[in-house]
């Protein structure tokens, strides 16, 4: 079997969601660290194979596939267990929306790319920036709370695509100092999902290549 390979920048959510994905298959990949701040994802080479030009990127089965979630979704049907969604086509839906009221509504306007539009060409200062930011974040995180389990993680006893994204986010939003005090489920799930060791093994500080 090919290697697997996964272009990936320490400090980016979506990487962190598919490091996450993998660990909890357990499966082996090796690691190509692409730094944004380096622009290495803006290279000819990388553009060539990922026209977005974004990380994280799945070199796997002779395939390139891009987009966290996207990637989740294959390494779900190749490696089935633990399923990331239910195969109840309800349950699925309502895991699905959890995961995306992350990816694709907190995330995407919270990403370095807008951050640093709303610098370079806004003009806005980082106090802007940063109340900006907790703001997508406190409105994501307030639906997300009412929609979180009083126990147990968003996937029951196991974690599940909802878990994953969940992450993530909750570093970003302790990164930028966002009050988490309205959101205590949320708080209490991210706990018991960061003493996991497949969470550990992805987190960031412990995946840095300068560290």
């Amino acid at each position: 079997m090919n290697d697997i390979l996964l272009f990936d920048y320490w400090r980016s959510s979506a990487s962190y969601r598919v490091r996450i994905a993998l660990n909890l298959k357990g499966v082996p990949y090796h690691s190509v660290p692409t730094s944004l701040i380096e622009g290495q994802h803006k290279s000819a080479d990388y553009v060539a194979r990922n026209p977005q030009g974004f990380v994280p990127m799945l070199s796997i089965d002779g395939h390139d596939l891009t987009q966290s979630l996207a990637i989740i979704d294959y390494l779900d049907a190749h490696y089935p267990d633990p399923a990331m969604v239910s195969s109840n086509p309800a349950d699925r839906a309502k895991t699905l929306a959890q995961a995306l009221l992350i990816a694709a509504d907190i995330h995407p306007i919270n990403n370095l790319r807008v951050l640093k539009y709303l610098k370079d060409q806004m003009g806005q200062d980082q106090a802007a920036i940063d109340n900006w930011y907790r703001h997508w974040m406190v409105e994501g995180f307030t639906a997300l709370e009412v929609m979180a389990p009083a126990d147990g993680l968003f996937g029951g006893d196991l974690p599940n695509l909802a878990d994953v994204c969940l992450v993530p986010q909750m570093a970003n939003a302790r990164r930028f100092e966002t009050p988490l005090a309205a959101f205590p489920k949320l708080v209490r799930i991210d706990a018991a999902l960061t003493a996991m060791p497949a969470f550990k093994a992805a987190h960031p500080d412990a995946v840095n290549p300068d560290a």
